[in-house]
């Protein structure tokens, strides 16, 4: 992608009212922009990250049996009374409207209700289970206030799972899947060693539910961690009740700030009781299905890499989700064959399907320079009268450049890449 091509452009500032580092960077570099306070498009640049990271989540889901659809966000009130999820007192987040005929419907803010009752078309024997099911589908959720950015938005995109399973043990079964699933998912984005599973309220059906929580000065939880057993506690349920039944000893524990990236729920019977899911064991008695439900915030992944990845200059973008891997920069100079040189290699490495976004603008070297620091890809190369015949190389997160021939740029990008291969598994 030649810069030159793309319409948006980096920023040097940002809304007044934007107080979050994720929102500020994303919309300086050109990755977002923001309708009002809760949403925001997708640039193309914020695109290319969004693809990348759902592409990671499908692959872990595929792998563990999930079957993707997308449902529609228009939402039916009676299926929701049926679970009593349509009344405000239950449930304050809705965005309702009205249909011409008068009827009222929702935008959806969450699916086991369609989902289930989808499901129902499709189930009758035990033969049938198990069925794991999952989307990628905008939210819609009326929050009171919205200032952390795409962290905590109005509308947002979000990875849904929801598990069927014929009795509690084969949900028990799943659900850890699903756990070792999620961790993957984060090693891979690069969010590892600083993500945690998190001991929450489990609602009706189960004790607890299992939050994914990555430690982060602006996150709006607090847990306590047991950095030894890597097992937190969120907040809302500490106590030391809940400490002595997970075997957790106060001293040990730091309490932290962190971010919620993702959550796992064991929702039992209560949906395919309220709406009749139901299915033929082998004896011929009608069963109840058993219910998962797994979330990931897509958006909410990529602003929290953005919140733990940068510095004053800009976004540090992880190989894995980084709109690109090369930032080629031509600094223009007396050297008339400069362009040339720096054509061939951009045309080059497109060839060999090296992902390039390519500063071929009429700018001078300081701006240029500082907007690949903002837009923070992980590889810059630099074409100039300085570096005579060679390209200078620098990676994104270190201080230190070398200069290389243009065959050892190549070999240096394949090495690259297949390091970058052999951690994403």
């Amino acid at each position: 992608m030649r810069l030159s091509h793309l319409f948006t452009k980096t920023q040097r500032n940002y809304p007044k009212d934007e107080i979050s580092k994720n929102a500020q960077l994303l919309i300086r570099g050109g990755f977002i922009y923001k309708e009002m306070a809760g949403v925001y498009d997708l640039l193309p640049l914020g695109l290319r990250v969004v693809k990348k990271i759902m592409n990671i989540v499908r692959k872990e889901m595929d792998e563990i049996g999930g079957q993707e659809v997308s449902m529609t966000a228009l939402q039916n009130k009676s299926l929701w009374e049926k679970t009593g999820r349509w009344s405000d007192k239950e449930v304050n987040i809705w965005f309702k409207s009205h249909l011409k005929d008068s009827k009222e419907i929702g935008l959806s803010w969450s699916h086991e209700e369609p989902m289930t009752r989808m499901i129902k078309q499709f189930l009758s024997s035990y033969a049938d289970l198990p069925i794991y099911v999952y989307q990628f589908q905008t939210k819609f959720r009326n929050e009171l206030r919205s200032k952390s950015g795409i962290l905590r938005g109005r509308e947002f995109l979000m990875k849904d799972l929801y598990s069927f399973n014929a009795t509690e043990e084969k949900l028990d079964e799943f659900y850890e899947k699903v756990k070792g699933a999620y961790f993957k998912i984060f090693k891979k984005v690069g969010l590892k060693d600083k993500t945690f599973l998190t001991f929450a309220s489990g609602g009706a059906f189960s004790k607890y539910s299992h939050e994914f929580q990555t430690i982060c000065e602006v996150g709006e939880d607090i847990i306590y961690l047991d950095e030894e057993k890597k097992i937190a506690v969120n907040k809302e349920i500490y106590s030391p009740r809940i400490l002595k039944e997970l075997e957790l000893r106060e001293k040990k524990l730091k309490k932290l700030r962190a971010i919620e990236v993702g959550n796992i729920f064991k929702l039992g019977t209560r949906y395919s009781k309220a709406l009749n899911l139901t299915y033929i064991n082998k004896k011929g008695e009608e069963k109840l299905v058993v219910m998962g439900s797994y979330g990931i915030g897509i958006g909410r992944l990529m602003g929290t890499v953005v919140e733990l990845f940068s510095d004053e200059k800009g976004i540090i973008w992880p190989l894995s989700i980084s709109p690109y891997l090369v930032h080629l920069i031509v600094l223009k100079g007396g050297d008339k064959k400069l362009f040339e040189r720096s054509e061939k290699i951009y045309n080059t490495l497109t060839q060999l399907k090296v992902e390039v976004l390519y500063d071929d603008r009429e700018k001078s070297p300081g701006e240029k320079l500082k907007d690949a620091d903002l837009i923070g890809l992980p590889i810059r190369l630099i074409i100039s009268d300085k570096t005579g015949e060679k390209i200078e190389w620098k990676e994104r997160n270190k201080e230190n450049t070398i200069l290389l021939t243009p065959d050892e740029v190549i070999k240096r990008i394949k090495l690259y890449e297949k390091n970058s291969n052999s951690y994403l598994g």
